[in-house]
């Protein structure tokens, strides 16, 4: 799950994406329709923590892997629209398999 810095890649954006469709599809709605953001507080902190880390990671696979610059962008690209990192987390994965 952690050995490369593929896999590792693969596994935050997995993990990101998922607190950004939370975030923005449940606690957000709360907050705006029920008038109570703590649901944002705590998910949106997460979240938060989680895209830096995203980056970081998407860095490390530009550095240690030599991903091409476009490769990266729209890593990143992919790391700011909700839900489009798993798009790309499952490229990546398709990319990384050994064609046999």
């Amino acid at each position: 799950m952690f050995r490369t810095p593929v896999d590792r890649f693969c596994t935050i954006a997995l993990v990101e994406g998922v607190s950004a469709v939370l975030l923005f599809f449940i606690a957000m709605p709360v907050k705006y329709g029920l008038q109570n953001d703590i649901l944002v507080k705590i998910i949106g902190t997460a979240h938060g923590a989680l895209w830096v880390i995203y980056m970081f990671s998407l860095l490390e696979v530009w550095v240690k892997e030599k991903w091409a610059f476009g490769k990266v962008f729209l890593g990143g690209v992919s790391g700011v629209i909700p839900g489009l990192s798993f798009w790309f987390e499952k490229k990546v994965r398709r990319e990384a398999v050994p064609q046999s």
